[in-house]
């Protein structure tokens, strides 16, 4: 059966001020009435249940998140005892999700994408539970056709064609490129986006971890044969903290010898930073993409996001991102977009806590 599996332990911290460490960005409405968490379990209603839907997060988020997703069970929204980044995330999952189902197929993807065409979504997903079928040591991951020379995206090589399917081999995994580089990797036509969305097998995952990275794999193990005893919590805390962090990039797919991309049918925007809200929302004659109440005089190309009863007026403007909230308020040019991280590290350091 196929499992769902939201990886949600962001911080978001380029959405700083709306995203905070207690309601990061995944818990925002940022690209419609929904949170982004809950439009992507509205998503996935269609390809799998609640009692199959899993969120991995910190353990501070999970109560916010069983408020926002009602429907799924309590013992579903997984806290980890810390940030360990997607590798240990996936295998802590996959060990969960293998305990009830020992054939259980795993979707995992992010909380915070846009992906508006849900058919599109769902069948590309049954494409892939398709070539697992077929090939069931397989990992199947997904690409974004790449509309222009991203630099801060990392890209897949597509090699040879999946028979019988509208697959290909993975040739190779490459980085976030330079500008140049990333123009070569457009004009090739070759190139896909690392969309970070993925389908395989628990036990597939699990046996890749084994083969790559033996010691998370080993600590995943402990915590499986704890499942359901009453030491659980104590171990899960003890050999989780032990675990170092690695990407799944970077701990399995860039070194397993059968890895297949499908090239999304979707349209997909991975809502990483305040330029997203432009993308997302309609322009104003002059360009300005607001989200809230906005008066622009003689302003142009704007991003806008104001609170619930607030007003923000702009007056020979030009290029600045704009955010306001009840205690903070972010004026930027668009072009230093990347610089909000900044902010938090300078609040820390300042230790101004409740800003964060």
């Amino acid at each position: 059966m196929l499992h769902a599996i939201i990886m949600a332990g962001g911080s978001g911290t380029r959405f700083w001020p709306a995203s905070r460490r207690a309601k990061p960005k995944q818990l925002l409405s940022l690209a419609g009435t929904r949170s982004m968490l809950q439009s992507t379990c509205d998503r996935l209603s269609n390809i799998t249940t609640a009692e199959r839907t899993f969120v991995v997060t910190s353990m501070e988020l999970v109560q916010p998140i069983l408020e926002q997703l009602p429907e799924l069970p309590s013992g579903n929204v997984v806290g980890e005892p810390s940030r360990r980044d997607t590798a240990p995330c996936v295998g802590l999952a996959a060990v969960l999700v293998r305990a009830i189902d020992p054939d259980a197929v795993m979707l995992v993807c992010p909380s915070d994408h846009v992906i508006e065409q849900h058919d599109r979504f769902s069948e590309s997903i049954h494409r892939a539970e398709a070539i697992l079928k077929e090939r069931p040591n397989a990992l199947v991951t997904f690409g974004i056709r790449p509309t222009y020379p991203a630099e801060s995206f990392g890209y897949i090589q597509q090699g040879e064609m999946v028979e019988g399917h509208d697959a290909h081999e993975v040739m190779r995994f490459r980085e976030k490129p330079d500008a140049a580089t990333a123009r070569e990797y457009v004009d090739a036509g070759t190139f896909l986006w690392n969309s970070g969305i993925f389908v395989w097998r628990a036990q597939t995952i699990l046996d890749a971890l084994e083969q790559h990275e033996p010691e998370m794999y080993a600590r995943l193990q402990t915590i499986a044969a704890a499942i359901g005893s009453e030491d659980y919590e104590a171990i899960l805390q003890r050999e989780f903290l032990a675990m170092a962090g690695k990407s799944i990039d970077y701990a399995v797919l860039e070194r397993h010898q059968e890895v297949i991309v499908i090239a999304a049918p979707f349209d997909w925007d991975d809502v990483g930073s305040w330029q997203a809200v432009s993308r997302l929302h309609p322009h104003d004659d002059d360009g300005n993409a607001a989200v809230g109440s906005h008066i622009s005089i003689d302003s142009e190309n704007c991003i806008i996001h104001a609170s619930s009863g607030h007003t923000i007026v702009t007056i020979d403007t030009h290029d600045l991102i704009v955010v306001q909230t009840a205690d903070a308020t972010l004026v930027a040019p668009r072009t230093s977009e990347e610089r909000v991280r900044e902010v938090v590290a300078e609040l820390d350091r300042r230790q101004m806590t409740p800003l964060m």
